[in-house]
């Protein structure tokens, strides 16, 4: 039987070498990767009270919302994916890496304390290869080419038999490595790219199907800097998909803000239990035409000073928040909430706990429970 790299060597006139495949996310050193981008600007205070300067507490009223509300996050959403190398492949006198990926982004509902579950799962199979596997690149059919070749290789027996199909093969610039660049890391981008992709999707199908609402909000695991500058009109639409969204990310970089806002480091990690710092407004030089309101939450008392402190983002949607700020009763409601999705934590099973909210640690272990294992995925190839 024909496995998917003789098949695609076959196909695109490439030579492959059986080389050795693994996981990239299981023998990379552990390392801290922020999820802050680079080229932050903040621009002024983020919110409507503009004397609010020290730190502020949520407690009275995150225990008033357990008692007497309904909580505001209805809706979780996650991204993931697992990225492999499963072959060189040779094309002129250059070869190139083939990496592939399991992508997994997921929605779950909690319609009530009892009741949780998905409500959009999307976990396709990807491909990222060189740009030049198609030997007619760019006459302008490379995204003819590379859909044809994907629907050929889904008719593969390997495939056929297993009930597994690819979604789109992926193809990276195969032009020369620049200084400190890689091939993996440009087919890795790609893989990562097509996950964002998804979960702005996602974001449009809920607010599509009218279930995002000023009582059903959606957490978003992570940043939600991940939007690309783009023209005017398709930028309006997705930053409207976004006005029922808070972005949570546990990853943050304390001194992203530091050039702006004295200090901000110190502040964060002297932050009390259940108190937010002031909301800043900001601006990145990848996306100028966003504004971002961002602020810190501490959830849990920890040793460490950073441990127990969430970063919290909400794109500014309308001009008036864009010129005043985040409503701040907004925020205070935004941050007591989150102050109750902390409960229970997964004490022992993650080393992140001190920062989890317990419905998108949930969120997070359904879509992991969606994946191929590592060996056999691998062994398609």
């Amino acid at each position: 039987m024909e496995k998917i790299l003789d098949f695609i060597a076959d196909e695109t006139d490439g030579k492959n070498f059986k080389s050795y495949k693994y996981c990239f996310e299981s023998v990379e050193v552990p390392k801290i990767e922020y999820e802050d981008k680079k080229g932050i600007q903040v621009k002024k205070k983020g919110e409507t009270d503009k004397s609010l300067n020290t730190t502020k507490s949520l407690k009275d009223l995150a225990d008033r919302l357990i008692k007497n509300g309904k909580p505001l996050f209805k809706y979780f959403l996650d991204g993931s994916r697992r990225t492999y190398k499963v072959d060189d492949i040779a094309y002129g006198k250059r070869l190139y890496p083939v990496i592939a990926g399991q992508i997994g982004v997921s929605v779950c509902e909690r319609q009530d304390k009892h009741s949780f579950k998905s409500v959009n799962l999307k976990n396709p199979l990807v491909i990222s290869i060189p740009e030049n596997a198609n030997a007619q690149e760019g006459i302008g059919n490379s995204g003819l080419f590379f859909n044809n070749l994907v629907k050929k290789l889904n008719e593969q027996d390997i495939l056929v038999k297993q009930n597994l199909k690819f979604s789109k093969i992926l193809p990276y610039s195969s032009k020369t490595l620049k200084e400190n660049d890689k091939y993996e890391d440009r087919g890795v981008a790609k893989i990562q790219d097509e996950m964002i992709a998804l979960e702005q999707k996602v974001v449009f199908e809920l607010v599509k199907a009218k279930k995002l609402n000023d009582q059903s909000f959606l957490i978003k695991d992570g940043s939600l800097e991940y939007m690309k500058s783009g023209e005017a009109k398709e930028l309006s639409v997705i930053k409207t998909n976004y006005d029922c969204v808070v972005g949570v990310s546990k990853a943050f970089n304390p001194e992203a803000l530091s050039n702006d806002v004295k200090d901000i480091s110190r502040r964060i990690a002297e932050l009390k239990c259940y108190h937010r710092t002031p909301a800043f407004m900001y601006q990145t030089e990848r996306i100028p035409d966003v504004k971002f309101a961002v602020w810190y939450l501490r959830i849990r008392d920890t040793l460490s000073p950073f441990d127990g402190v969430l970063k919290i983002e909400k794109i500014l949607v309308r001009e008036i928040q864009e010129e005043e700020g985040l409503d701040s009763d907004e925020i205070d409601l935004i941050s007591a909430n989150i102050i109750n999705e902390r409960n229970p934590v997964c004490y022992g099973k993650d080393n992140r706990w001190q920062k989890h909210l317990y419905p998108v640690h949930l969120t997070e272990s359904y879509i992991k429970s969606q994946y191929l294992s590592d060996i056999h995925f691998i062994n398609l190839f």
